[in-house]
This record gives C-alpha cells, sequence and structure tokens, in this order.
C-alpha cells in the first residue's frame, strides 16, 4: 500500500511553481532554452510596492514638515579614496552594447547624469560615446571578460564585480548574432554575427582562497 503523501507535499512552491518546473524539463528534454526578451519572466515588484515609513529611520520631527528630506546616497565611504556621490538611491544597472545600441547607451547616460545618479556599462566593454554622456560611469568586470579593458576602467567612477545575474540564475546569458555587429564582434574579440553565450562564473573563482575579488583587488594595487 501506498504511503500517504506528507501534509504539505501539494503546497505550491515559490522557488519551483510547475511552469518554471515545466521549463526546466524543456531544457533538458530539448537541450536549449527559451529565448525571450524584456527580462524575467517572474512578477518583480515596482516602485508602488515600496513603502517609506520615515518616522521609524529619524528621529520624530519637532517642527511639523520643515525638515528635509535628503536622498543623497554615497557609496564607498569607508575605503574608497573618491566615494561615489548619487543625488537618489536609484541607479541604472548593467546593459551591454551589443544588447542595446550606442544611441540607446547615450540616452541612458543623459538620463541618468539629469537625475544625478551613475549608469553601467554591462557586458561587452565602454563605448566612448557612453562615457561622454555620463557624469558617474560604473565599469562592470564580468565572467566572459568581454571587451575588458584596463584603460576603459581607468576612465570610469566605480568598478562593479558581476557574481551572477538574477534574472538567468546559473546561466551566463546570450547574444544572439543579429546582434553581434562588427564593431560588437571586434571589442569583444569574436566572430561577428555567430550567438555569443557568456559564461556563468568567473575564470578565476576556483575556491575561497582563489577568489576572484580578491584576485582583482590584488592586481588593482598593483597596477
Amino acid at each position: 500500500m501506498d504511503q500517504p503523501l506528507p501534509m504539505d507535499a501539494h503546497r505550491r512552491s515559490g522557488a519551483f511553481p510547475p511552469e518554471v518546473i515545466a521549463q526546466i524539463q524543456r531544457t533538458a528534454a530539448e537541450g536549449h532554452y527559451e529565448i525571450r526578451g524584456w527580462g524575467a519572466k517572474r512578477a518583480l515588484p515596482t516602485f508602488d510596492d515600496l513603502l517609506f515609513l520615515t518616522a521609524s529611520l529619524t528621529r520624530y520631527p519637532l517642527e511639523g514638515y520643515r525638515e528635509k528630506c535628503d536622498t543623497g546616497t554615497v557609496l564607498g565611504t569607508r575605503y574608497a579614496s573618491k566615494p561615489l556621490e548619487l543625488a537618489i538611491p536609484v541607479t541604472i544597472a548593467g546593459m551591454s552594447f551589443g544588447a542595446l545600441s550606442a544611441t540607446a547607451k547615450m540616452a541612458l547616460g543623459r538620463a541618468a547624469s539629469a537625475v544625478g545618479t551613475s549608469t553601467t556599462t554591462g557586458d561587452g566593454g565602454m563605448i566612448a560615446e557612453e562615457r561622454a554622456a555620463s557624469r558617474l560611469l560604473v565599469y562592470q568586470c564580468l565572467p566572459s571578460r568581454y571587451g575588458f579593458n584596463l584603460d576603459d576602467l581607468r576612465q570610469a567612477d566605480a568598478i562593479e564585480i558581476v557574481i551572477g545575474q538574477g534574472a538567468k540564475p546559473g546561466g551566463g546569458g546570450l547574444l544572439l548574432g543579429q546582434k553581434v555587429t562588427d564593431r560588437v564582434a571586434r571589442m569583444r574579440t569574436l566572430p561577428p554575427g555567430i550567438d555569443q553565450r557568456p559564461a556563468s562564473r568567473h575564470p578565476t573563482c576556483g575556491s575561497r582562497s582563489r577568489s576572484c575579488v580578491r584576485r582583482r583587488a590584488g592586481r588593482s594595487r598593483s597596477t
């Protein structure tokens, strides 16, 4: 006689709901994953979900609403010689040149500069148009090392070491060959028109003792 199932056997999993399990099974059976734009497929929080209880963050105002609400944010106050000073606590995440056009990268740089925040290079390296349009530009160090250039890194205002992608956990992403133009291919030292699948982890992250963060920090101090 079959053993009865535990009480929570049919409880819906937040991490692996039926649709996610079905996608994993399809990927295993067909040998490739679903190509889909517009980021993650799961429901993500929006700004409408944010609730700021200012009374619990600071002392109660003594004179009604005369106190100034300061959104200024400083990154790197503990160790950086030149901390990144932002007007708002919201930044533009990395999106690569290749996935986005040079025009789009320029637009993001101008928008970030207009509101007093930073934008990020993303995979594939830095382009001159983006650097010129961005007052504050963060240079990403990714597992693929595509377009990684020390001269460009020295022009950045901050460095971001990417450990993984929240939208594709365990995966390195995919840049379709139709987006790999001659310029993108030159920057990434790869053939044009061919699908590019970046690595899912840093090649120098072999163990805790050989952490990619420690290795990059050590190289930065020696240059």
